[in-house]
């Protein structure tokens, strides 16, 4: 297809140079040579031009005419238009070739498929260093042969879990024979399921190194083009190249690009070409040809929007969970990173690991990055815990922006305010332990109390949330206390949302309401509301809902007041401490509460 298109553009591209050269247009009659040579001898020309192979002419009626003669070298005519009162204008005779001149006028035509030629030869795909025919249909998967995968389980942590289910495959691919005695089968497919960051794409290459197995790796969106048919061949030409060097493990990342449930769009197009190569992937994985000691292995962080027939056994026979690590997870690859780095005496994964629940492992490895980064910066041989602490807060709280000038009363109030938050968190049951209070701007915030949790928590008590939305308004009450009600500013408009969002959820969705039971309400709606809800309620719940809210709202309003009215004296010294320093530790905090100005540690 793609030849045959060049070779009608070079025709139509010498075509049109050619009738452009001669200057044919819509009034132009043509006229052989013959035809011209007997109305010559008729007396019907009144004058012409003659310019080499080329004659334009005029009639004696005005008509205007154009000829090629078949040589340049022709005396003869010349005496005829003489002899007939011809006027002969223009240029003189010349012996150019006629091939010459359509050569140098189409010369620019000539670059431009040149270009085009350039162009289609470099999406060719070249298989062994040489160059094949233009072929759109060849994968693009990349092959790392078994010798180059240097990572191993050792270099993958936080994710045991996801390991110990993936250990068996090893197993499988080192030693086939053990597993057959017993009428064992290969898994056809692997699906890794988890959100960004949580090293599915290092776990599958930990596989291939640990198996000594080539990998074959590609992205789903790379297999779908704007041709069709395309991926489907891509899919086939992959799996052809896979079956060659058997046992190996094909990756395809973000498999959600190209496994969607078949039918979900009306729209045709790439669509439809989309829906062509997921079949031909199911028909590859589990179809009427056995792929023996082939592995696929997929990732994506949107199981819900696979296609069924791919999730079923005997296309991905396993479903594997790499989920956000927890502490001791958190903490071994921290370890893992900072054994790249020189570290100073005084660095404590353990505690980095405390301070950054719901991260994953890309973020905790840009936290060790950054921080050396920043030793780099300050000239230092050794990264320190102060560097890691301020990568830690950067990512977590945002950059400082210590460009940001705030006038004394204000940076006394955002003093008060975080005091506040803080009081509130160290004093009332069951909240998480205060680790550090900054007002030194950062991102949105024009300061943040950081709480430090013992545990990572998959659950919540009552009693918890009452004393989480307590510790939000902490910051609101200070300032009504210490500055009146007309003092009150906007820097806790997110606190009141983030209190009013769980207060809502705790009505609504876990039934911790003490009028109206344990219900989830959150799937109900109104009868005239058009939306996605399942059920109808009325609007006299509605209010009772509403009205709970509101209840639980001022009541976690109270107990902050209460508290900070009780604890005035040491709000002030912590206020102070943090004007007077701009940021303090949970040291520092620990002497406050004991009524003792703090000395800087940080």
């Amino acid at each position: 297809m793609a030849k045959n298109l060049i070779n009608w553009l070079i025709i139509v591209a010498i075509l049109l140079t050619f009738f452009n050269n001669i200057g044919i247009d819509s009034h132009t009659q043509i006229l052989s040579y013959s035809q011209f040579v007997q109305e010559l001898h008729k007396n019907k020309i009144r004058n012409i031009i003659i310019d080499g192979y080329f004659i334009n002419g005029q009639h004696k009626d005005g008509s205007i005419f154009k000829t090629i003669r078949p040589t340049i070298e022709d005396p003869s005519l010349i005496d005829d238009l003489l002899n007939h009162n011809v006027s002969i204008e223009g240029r003189e005779p010349n012996k150019t070739s006629i091939w010459s001149k359509l050569l140098i006028s189409s010369f620019p035509i000539l670059i431009i498929i040149a270009v085009l030629l350039f162009f289609m030869r470099q999406m060719q795909i070249n298989v062994g260093g040489k160059g094949g025919p233009i072929i759109f249909g060849k994968s693009k998967a990349k092959v790392i042969l078994k010798d180059q995968i240097k990572i191993t389980f050792r270099d993958v942590a936080g994710c045991d879990e996801a390991k110990s289910e993936v250990e068996d495959l090893v197993d499988f691919l080192k030693n086939i024979k053990k597993f057959k005695k017993l009428g064992g089968k290969i898994p056809k497919g692997v699906l890794m399921i988890g959100p960004p960051g949580t090293g599915k794409t290092l776990l599958a290459k930990a596989i291939a190194g640990e198996a000594k197995v080539p990998f074959f790796t590609i992205s789903g969106s790379e297999f779908v083009e704007m041709f069709v048919g395309v991926g489907a061949s891509r899919v086939r030409d992959m799996f052809i190249q896979a079956k060659k060097q058997s046992p190996c493990i094909i990756f395809i990342d973000e498999i959600d690009a190209v496994g969607r449930t078949r039918g979900s769009s009306l729209g045709g197009g790439g669509h439809d070409e989309r829906e062509q190569t997921l079949n031909q992937l199911l028909v590859e994985m589990d179809g009427f040809e056995s792929n023996k000691g082939t592995i696929v292995i997929a990732a994506t962080n949107r199981p819900d929007v696979l296609d069924k027939a791919l999730l079923r056994p005997g296309r991905f026979d396993r479903k594997v969970n790499v989920t956000l690590p927890d502490i001791v997870g958190r903490e071994n690859i921290l370890n893992l990173h900072l054994r790249k780095i020189p570290l100073s005496d005084d660095v404590e994964p353990k505690i980095i690991a405390l301070g950054t629940p719901g991260c994953s492992g890309a973020e905790l490895a840009n936290i060790v990055n950054e921080a050396a980064i920043l030793a780099a910066k300050r000239k230092l041989n050794l990264v320190s815990m102060n560097e890691l602490e301020k990568a830690k807060d950067k990512l977590i709280m945002g950059n400082e922006i210590r460009s940001m000038v705030m006038s004394e009363k204000e940076k006394r109030n955002t003093a008060y305010h975080e005091a506040g938050h803080a009081i509130i968190g160290l004093l009332i049951p069951e909240h998480d332990p205060i680790y550090k209070v900054t007002i030194i701007p950062r991102a949105q915030a024009l300061g943040v109390t950081m709480f430090l949790p013992k545990i990572d928590r998959y659950c919540y008590s009552r009693k918890q949330l009452i004393s989480k939305i307590c510790s939000l308004f902490g910051g609101r009450v200070a300032e009504e206390i210490t500055q009146g009600v007309n003092g009150v500013t906007t820097g806790a408009s997110n606190d009141i949302k983030c209190a009013t969002e769980l207060a809502h959820q705790m009505v609504y969705k876990w039934g911790f309401s003490s009028e109206m039971g344990p219900i989830m309400y959150d799937e109900y709606k109104l009868n005239n509301q058009i939306n996605n809800k399942k059920f109808l309620i009325s609007i006299k719940t509605y209010e009772k809902l509403d009205k709970e809210i509101i209840k639980l709202i001022e009541e976690c309003y109270l107990i902050s007041y209460s508290i900070i009215v009780n604890n005035i004296e040491k709000l002030d010294l912590m206020a102070e401490a943090l004007f007077h320093y701009e940021t303090i530790n949970f040291k520092q905090i620990k002497k406050i509460m004991q009524g003792k100005f703090p000395k800087k540690y940080i």
